[in-house]
């Protein structure tokens, strides 16, 4: 089904689309540039990754530029169809543009598991509450410890993954060690907006599971479509941009982010004496070394005169993925 930009909602708040898609792109390389462009004439932010396998990203702009990049996608028979998921933000969520060529959009590190070729069963918000809440059925959680950690589903496994590219192993050590009569019966994946669970459940298809279900356009979709009275999901959904998580009806969440190891935060935490705004947080307070505080220090001295000037800071983006055993201060923001 050919997309229109009657799907895109209008707004004069800032426009953040979450879109992914695996199809077969030879071109990859040859792509890069002409999206870059495209970004740049509609003035977009955020990162979109391209590579053999397919696109994915979030990326932000104003809804006239949003429409824009998506006409200017959809005229590539090849992403004709690609559905973003569309929520809002008070401000920008993303502070510049990278496009970037990668092996996988998604990364799992394990070769073969294509989605096109064979893939679970994709189960729309308005019936995973029904497979989840039967009781032959593992639901799994197949993002990372932290994003857990905010807020899942009720009776969701959690991993304790720190990247996707563990998620193979557990699957070895933890569901194809148990023997034939103890393995679950059916298994439901979901992540946060579907391109996780869709390559998750390629990669069980392969390890010989057989009825494997993902939710369709992942917890943001659910979040939209499902009212809260109605919901089984507990907490917020941490989100890869400066909002840091969304809630029901994606309404921009309660937490904050840590600059320094890039953990969500909440009220609470900055009221915590081991808390220095842009500095530490409980998470990483006792891992920091004193270059590493005088560093982040003058970096939150420069951020804050830069706000006070009314200018952007250009060292203000976000970092890597947070690490539980140190920070890398060198590319913390």
């Amino acid at each position: 089904m050919n997309m229109t930009t009657a799907s895109i909602p209008e707004t004069d708040k800032h426009l953040v689309a979450a879109l992914y898609k695996f199809v077969h792109l030879p071109d990859f390389v040859e792509l890069k540039p002409k999206v870059e462009r495209i970004c740049q004439q509609f003035k977009i932010l955020g990162t979109l990754l391209l590579a053999e396998e397919g696109i994915n990203g979030t990326i932000c702009g104003s809804y006239e530029g949003i429409v824009g990049l998506m006409t200017s996608l959809w005229k590539d028979p090849r992403f004709s169809d690609l559905a973003p998921k569309y929520s809002e933000a008070s401000e920008p969520a993303f502070s510049r543009m990278k496009v970037k060529l990668k092996r996988e959009i998604v990364t799992m590190g394990k070769d073969g598991i294509d989605p096109n070729r064979l893939v679970g069963r994709y189960v729309p918000p308005a019936q995973w509450n029904e497979l989840i809440q039967d009781p032959d059925t593992l639901v799994i959680d197949t993002r990372n410890d932290y994003e857990y950690a905010i807020g899942t589903f009720e009776g969701a496994v959690d991993p304790k993954t720190t990247t996707f590219r563990e998620f193979p192993a557990w699957v070895d050590q933890n569901l194809k060690a148990l023997p034939d009569e103890k393995k679950p019966k059916k298994i439901a994946m979901f992540c946060t907006g579907g391109i996780r669970c869709e390559k998750a459940t390629a990669f069980m298809l392969e390890q010989g599971f057989d009825e494997v279900y993902h939710l369709q356009g992942g917890i943001l979709k659910y979040l939209e479509e499902i009212p809260e009275e109605k919901s089984l999901w507990k907490g917020e959904c941490f989100v890869f941009d400066q909002r840091v998580s969304v809630k029901h009806g994606l309404e921009e969440g309660d937490y904050d982010l840590c600059h320094a190891c890039r953990m969500p935060i909440t009220e609470e935490d900055k009221r915590s004496e081991k808390y220095m705004a842009g500095v530490s947080c409980p998470n990483c307070h006792d891992k920091l070394t004193p270059e590493q505080v005088e560093r982040f220090s003058e970096r939150q001295k420069q951020i804050r005169l830069a706000k006070e000037r009314n200018e952007r800071h250009i060292g203000r983006k976000l970092p890597p993925k947070p690490k539980k055993a140190k920070v890398d201060d060198s590319k913390a923001a």
